[in-house]
């Protein structure tokens, strides 16, 4: 009885584990797309030490 509920849990961790690794991956792109946008705004000239 114990092998139908392995394969279940089973399941359910790959699919926890799945959904944990993909919304890792989407806030490390995000914050990537926010430092790309960023790095390529025009600079203020009032921003520069001269």
């Amino acid at each position: 009885m114990e092998e139908e509920a392995c394969p279940m849990f089973l399941d359910d961790v790959v699919i926890s584990g799945l959904i944990v690794v993909g919304g890792t991956l989407a806030f490390l792109l995000g914050i990537g797309i926010f430092i790309y946008q960023d790095s390529h705004k025009k600079k203020d000239e009032s921003s520069h030490v001269k």
